[in-house]
């Protein structure tokens, strides 16, 4: 299973989740996120991590990744628009006519409050990575029920507003153990 650690702000962020066994990190560049990391900063933990973990650059729109999108493996966005190495977010279905690399069903829409699935995400779990509102409490239920390609977690493994390095830990090796 695909597992993602978003939100990340720290290079000790980074070394730890590549420690942990995480198959990518994001990095927010949407200013109005408490995640927010100033493109010039994005660039740097991106140069940081290349080639040791897959990386994300996250914003709302095109424009808000527009400064470090280049310096990313993927551009993960909730615009429907075409952009090279695009990793999709959506609360709606997937357009048949994008090209994207990922699909991210987020119905929070970056809030990480948790809904429930509707029966299309179900229908189609295996190619998508699900996020917004998970944590160690709910993530196995939500694995055996929907088995899903990948998760992407945030707020999860935060501690008030903080990536904290054991919830990280803690986080995986429970997703990683689910049957």
């Amino acid at each position: 299973m695909f597992i993602k650690v978003c939100g990340l702000k720290t290079k000790e962020q980074i070394d730890k989740a590549i420690e942990y066994g995480y198959d990518a990190i994001g990095v927010v560049t949407y200013p109005k996120s408490k995640r927010y990391c100033d493109p010039k900063d994005a660039i740097e933990l991106a140069n940081y991590a290349k080639g040791r973990i897959k990386t994300f650059v996250v914003g709302m729109t095109a424009e808000d990744v527009k400064e470090a999108a280049d310096f990313f493996d993927y551009t993960q966005i909730y615009e429907v628009i075409q952009v090279p190495n695009l990793a999709l977010s959506s609360k709606e279905p997937p357009p048949k006519d994008l090209n994207y690399d990922y699909f991210f069903y987020d119905a929070s829409i970056g809030s990480g409050v948790f809904e429930e699935f509707p029966d299309w995400v179900k229908e189609i779990a295996c190619e998508i990575i699900l996020s917004g509102g998970l944590n160690k409490d709910n993530i196995c239920a939500v694995i055996r029920d929907l088995k899903p390609f990948g998760i992407d977690i945030s707020s999860g493994v935060e501690k008030e507003g903080v990536k904290d390095i054991e919830m990280m830990r803690e986080f995986i090796t429970i997703a990683r153990n689910c049957q």
